[in-house]
């Protein structure tokens, strides 16, 4: 039987994932710990509070263990591009590489000319792959795919698999589908909801999680695409409690709604999430049973 916990101590807060694409036959070789950072909407308001608590997040990062640091979209606030400065200020600060995709928020343009041209693009770590996609367009909430995207990523994935990786899908819009009490901002049918799918289901046994931003509701994430695992992650500004568990929303929701970043460890089979909070207090122990698959 698979398990997975979500635990909550000394102000770290902990989910355990044991998807049945780590069975021992397809079990990475090494274990590998990276930081995900999302959200962190620079220029929020026309105030410089973002600036201070991602300049404080940034120096937390730094001092985290961790190979790389993914940030997955959100960089800046409402397209306001002199906010980039603002957050390579912050990226200078730690120390390990960070590699961006862009959010709703974030001007394809702005972006290529300050974090990176090439904004689709992956790269190789040990045995995992990192596959960054820009779904996210400025004048809507919802996800798009564009067909030469989807091909890009097959081919992609195609190409890990005879490389002998496993893959990590990174997407600041959820693909997954989710209606009231939730946000309802996903990668409609007609968007090429599918066609992803499709190509999650020809490399299940590879794929270890689809990665996204953009909800501000903490840790939120669904396990109904097994073995596929999809989170969207809390954000480093801020995040509401929308009462999902307690609506009974399909998935789940760890309950942990203050701004900060995430640890994920994948070892022994085994994919742990720690939430850290920057600069707040402790939390009692708590374990969430969330359903083999």
């Amino acid at each position: 039987m698979n398990r997975r916990h979500f635990i909550t101590s000394l102000g770290t807060s902990t989910l355990v994932l044991r998807p049945d694409c780590l069975r021992a036959q397809h079990a990475p070789p090494a274990a590998l710990s990276f930081i995900i950072v999302t959200d962190t909407h620079l220029g929020y308001k026309d105030k410089d509070t973002a600036q201070k608590l991602w300049l404080k997040t940034a120096a937390a990062i730094a001092a985290a263990e961790g190979a790389f640091v993914l940030h997955l979209g959100d960089v800046i606030d409402g397209g306001r591009v002199e906010q980039y400065p603002v957050y390579l200020a912050g990226q200078k600060v730690i120390t390990k590489p960070v590699y961006e995709i862009p959010g709703n928020h974030d001007p394809v343009a702005g972006f290529q000319q300050h974090l990176r041209q090439e904004v689709d693009t992956f790269f190789d770590h040990q045995w995992l792959r990192v596959v960054l996609m820009n779904n996210a367009h400025r004048d809507s909430h919802d996800g798009f795919f564009r067909p030469e995207q989807l091909t890009w990523l097959g081919k992609t994935c195609d190409d890990a698999a005879a490389k002998n990786l496993h893959l990590l899908l990174c997407c600041h819009v959820p693909v997954h589908h989710n209606l009231h009490p939730d946000r309802g901002w996903y990668v409609k049918p007609g968007s090429g909801q599918a066609e992803f799918y499709a190509i999650t289901n020809k490399h299940a046994p590879r794929i270890l999680a689809s990665f996204h931003g953009h909800f501000h509701n903490g840790l939120r994430g669904w396990n109904d695409h097994a073995p596929l695992h999809e989170v969207c992650f809390p954000s480093a500004l801020y995040n509401q409690d929308r009462k999902l568990e307690s609506q009974q929303a399909p998935g789940y929701n760890a309950p942990e709604f203050r701004p900060g970043f995430t640890l994920v460890t994948i070892a022994n089979g085994a994919m742990q999430m720690r939430f850290q909070a920057v600069g707040d207090e402790p939390k009692p122990l708590r374990e969430l049973k969330l359903g083999g698959v």
